[in-house]
C-alpha cells in the first residue's frame, strides 16, 4: 500500500495525551505528544493492515475539515466526568 497523508488531533487529557485520527476513527494515547503521535501511528498501521477493504471502504473518509468556530454559548458550559476514550461530556448549567 503506498503511503497515504492521514490527520493527527492530539488533545491533553488529565496527565497525558489522546490522539485522534478522524479519517478512520481510531485513536491512541501518550504520556507525551510525541508518544501519543507515535503511538497513533502504529495504531493506524496496525488498522490498515488488518482491515478488511469492506471496512476500510466503510471507514475511510477522504474529505477531513479540521476549522475554528467561535461560539457564544447562552448558558455557562460544565466539565463533568470522563467517558469513553477519555472524552468529557458536557452540561450546560
Amino acid at each position: 500500500m503506498r503511503s497515504k497523508q492521514l490527520t493527527a488531533i492530539i488533545e491533553k487529557e488529565g496527565d497525558g495525551y489522546v490522539a485522534l485520527c478522524p479519517e478512520v476513527d481510531v485513536a491512541s494515547q501518550g504520556d507525551t505528544v510525541v508518544q501519543a503521535r507515535e503511538n497513533l501511528k502504529e495504531a493506524l498501521e496496525l488498522f490498515f493492515e488488518m482491515a478488511s477493504p469492506e471496512e476500510l471502504d466503510s471507514r475511510l473518509h477522504d474529505e477531513v475539515y479540521i476549522t475554528h468556530l467561535e461560539i457564544a454559548p447562552q448558558k455557562t458550559i460544565h466539565r463533568q466526568t470522563k467517558g469513553f476514550l477519555g472524552q468529557e461530556s458536557l452540561s450546560a448549567a
